[in-house]
C-alpha cells in the first residue's frame, strides 16, 4: 500500500499531498494586490516550484482547474498559459468562473504524476 505523503501541513490544508504516483495541490496568488496577469504569473511559477518539491514538472500536469473572478480575464491567462506548458504537454484543463475570496482574481487546482 501506498503511504500519503503530506507536505507544508497547516490545522486547514496541506501545500500538497501525493498519494499514489500522483500530486494534488492548490494555488493561489502570493500577493493578490497585483492585477490577474501578476496574480497569473506568481501562480505559474509557485506550480512549478511546487512540482519540484513532489518530484515533478510541467510535463507531467495531468489535469488543472482554474477558477477566474471574472471570466473577461480568460485572454490574459491564456496568453500566459500557452507560454509556460510545454508544446505537446497540455494536461485537460477547465477554466470556470467563481466567487473567490476578496482581492484574489484567480485559483488554480493541480494534479499532477510524480516521477517514480
Amino acid at each position: 500500500m501506498t503511504d500519503i505523503v503530506r507536505h507544508g501541513v497547516t490545522r486547514r490544508w496541506s501545500d500538497a499531498v501525493v498519494y499514489g504516483g500522483v500530486a494534488h495541490f492548490v494555488e493561489v496568488a502570493d500577493d493578490p494586490s497585483q492585477d490577474v496577469a501578476g496574480q497569473v504569473t506568481q501562480i505559474l511559477n509557485q506550480i512549478d516550484q511546487r512540482l519540484s518539491l513532489v518530484g515533478s514538472d510541467r510535463t507531467r500536469l495531468l489535469q488543472v482547474l482554474i477558477y477566474l473572478s471574472d471570466l473577461n480575464d480568460i485572454g490574459t491567462l491564456n496568453s500566459l498559459w500557452d507560454e509556460w506548458v510545454p508544446m505537446g504537454h497540455a494536461p485537460s484543463r477547465a477554466c470556470v468562473q467563481a466567487v473567490i475570496a476578496k482581492g484574489y482574481r484567480v485559483e488554480m487546482v493541480i494534479t499532477a504524476a510524480v516521477a517514480s
